[in-house]
C-alpha cells in the first residue's frame, strides 16, 4: 500500500480540523454519531483534530487490516494524554514494541484455558448471588448494578480481593474511569483532576493488597499471583510500581468493557423477545446441569451467535489510537508521520458490503451457513486485532457467556417505559438512564 514516489505530493484525507486547540474533541466526546456523520460527508478515511493532535480516522476492514498488520512498522500504539497519565507508564496498553510483547506474554498466563477453567465456578457463584439480589429488588436501574457485578468478578479473579467488602475502592474506581477520555485540564473540579486524585488512592490500596500477597507467596492462581511470581529474561521480578499499573489496567479492562457488553446484551434481548426465546429454547434443549463447565459452554452455539451480534452492534471499545511513526500512503492519501490515527470499530461493524441490513439485530448472520464476518478479515473486531488484540478476550467471553446462560434460563426482565435508552458512548457504550427494568424469576 505504500509507494516509492514522493509521498509529499499526495493529498491529505478530506476533513475538518475544527476549532483552534480543541479541534473537534468536544463533538467527538458528546456526539454518538460523530464518526457516522463525517463518514457520510468525507468517506471512510478523513482528518480531524482530537485531544490536541491532528488525527486521521479510518473505517472499514481494509483500512484496519492495513493499520494492524503494520504495527511497529508504520504505526505504534498511542493514547490521548488523559488516558496515558491515568493508566500509568507501566500499563500494558501504554507499552510498545518489545517491552509490550514481553509483558503481554507474561500476563497472558492468567488467561490460558487452564486458568479460565478454574475461574468458571467463581464467576458462576458470584452471578447467582447477584441474580438473587436483583430478584429481591424487583425493580432496578441495572447498569450501575452490572458495574458492581463485573467489578466484583474482576477483583476476585484478577486480584484475589473482595470488592463487596470495600465499597470505597469501587467508588474511587468509578471516578478514575470517568477521567480516562477527557480534556486533561488540571483544575481542581475537572473530571481529569478528580480522576488523578482517585488514581493515587487506588494505587495506595493496590499496594496494600500486593504487600499482603507478597507475605503469602503462591497463594493463588489469579493474575496478581502470576505477576508476583513472574521473572523477566534476566531473572528479575516486576517492580512494585509496574505491578500496580498492570493491576489497575487489568481491573479496568475486566470491568469497564465487560459491563458495557453485558448491559447491551440485556437491553437488546429485552427489545428482541424472539431472540430471547430462541436462546432460552437452546438452554432447555441442552438441559445442562450446573456447574457450567467450559465444555458445556461450547455447546451453546446459538448463544454464541447472539453474543457476537451484541458485540457487533455495540462494540464496548469504539476504536483505538495509533501514531504514524513513518509517513505512508493508504488509498491515495498521505498519512503523515507524527499524526494520530484512530481506527473505528463501530462503523466498520456497520459495513453494508459485509453485513446484510447491518442496522438490524440478527444473530443468524453468524450461523455457519451465513458466517458474514468471515467474508473479509478484520470485519468483526470487538476485541481489536493484530499483535495488540485484547489479552483478556477469552476471559470476557467466558464471563459474558456464563452470565447470559444463567440469566436467560431462570429470569425475565422488561424495560420500564418512558426511559431514555439512547447510548452514551464514552468511555464505553451504556444507556443514558442506566437501563431501568422489572426483574423476576420465571
Amino acid at each position: 500500500m505504500t509507494t516509492t514516489h514522493d509521498e509529499r505530493s499526495l493529498p491529505l484525507p478530506p476533513g475538518n480540523s475544527g476549532l483552534p486547540v480543541v479541534g473537534e474533541t468536544i463533538s467527538f466526546l458528546t456526539d454518538p454519531d460523530f464518526a457516522k456523520k463525517r463518514q457520510q460527508q468525507y468517506g471512510s478515511i478523513f482528518k480531524t483534530h482530537l485531544f490536541g493532535r491532528p488525527t486521521i480516522m479510518m473505517i472499514g476492514s481494509e483500512a484496519i487490516r492495513f493499520l494492524l498488520t503494520n504495527e511497529n512498522h508504520y504505526f505504534s500504539s498511542s493514547w490521548p494524554y488523559s488516558t496515558r497519565v491515568l493508566l500509568g507508564p507501566a500499563a500494558l496498553s501504554i507499552q510498545t514494541g518489545d517491552e509490550h510483547q514481553q509483558r503481554r506474554k507474561l500476563l497472558s498466563q492468567a488467561f490460558q484455558p487452564r486458568a479460565l477453567a478454574g475461574y468458571a465456578s467463581t464467576i458462576e457463584n458470584i452471578t447467582h448471588s447477584y441474580l438473587d439480589k436483583w430478584e429481591r429488588m424487583g425493580t432496578l436501574t441495572w447498569y450501575p448494578e452490572l458495574r458492581k457485578y463485573t467489578f466484583d468478578v474482576a477483583c476476585k479473579l484478577l486480584v484475589g480481593t473482595d470488592a463487596t467488602a470495600d465499597t470505597h475502592f469501587s467508588e474511587l474506581f468509578e471516578v478514575w474511569c470517568e477521567g480516562l477520555f477527557t480534556i486533561p485540564m488540571r483544575l481542581p473540579w475537572t473530571k481529569f483532576s478528580r480522576a488523578l486524585r482517585s488514581r493515587q488512592q487506588l494505587l495506595a490500596k493496590i499496594e496494600e493488597i500486593v504487600l499482603q500477597r507478597q507475605q503469602q507467596p503462591n497463594s493463588s492462581q489469579d493474575a496478581l499471583g502470576i505477576l508476583l511470581q513472574a521473572r523477566d529474561d534476566d531473572g528479575n521480578s516486576l517492580s512494585l510500581q509496574e505491578i500496580k499499573d498492570q493491576v489497575l489496567t487489568l481491573l479496568f479492562a475486566g470491568h469497564e468493557t465487560l459491563t458495557s457488553a453485558i448491559a447491551s446484551f440485556c437491553l437488546l434481548l429485552a427489545q428482541h423477545p424472539f431472540v430471547l426465546l430462541s436462546a432460552r429454547a437452546e438452554q432447555q434443549q441442552l438441559g445442562l446441569s450446573e456447574p457450567l463447565t467450559l465444555e458445556y459452554l461450547k455447546q451453546m452455539t446459538y448463544l454464541e451467535q447472539v453474543l457476537k451480534e451484541v458485540l457487533r452492534v455495540f462494540p464496548p471499545v469504539g476504536g483505538a489510537f495509533r501514531e504514524a511513526i513513518k509517513s505512508c500512503e493508504f488509498n491515495g492519501y498521505l498519512i503523515p508521520q507524527g499524526w494520530t490515527i484512530l481506527y473505528q470499530i463501530g462503523r466498520t461493524h456497520q459495513d453494508t458490503t459485509i453485513y446484510t441490513q447491518p442496522e438490524h439485530f440478527d444473530p443468524q448472520r453468524f450461523a455457519p451457513e451465513r458466517a458474514e464476518d468471515k467474508s473479509k478479515p478484520f470485519s468483526h473486531i470487538p476485541f481489536g486485532g493484530g499483535v495488540r488484540e485484547c489479552l483478556g478476550k477469552e476471559f470476557a467471553r467466558l464471563e459474558m457467556k456464563l452470565f447470559a446462560a444463567l440469566l436467560v434460563r431462570e429470569y425475565e426482565w422488561e424495560l420500564i417505559p418512558r426511559q431514555n435508552l439512547d447510548m452514551v458512548m464514552i468511555p464505553t457504550p451504556h444507556p443514558r438512564d442506566g437501563l431501568q427494568v422489572k426483574f423476576r424469576r420465571r
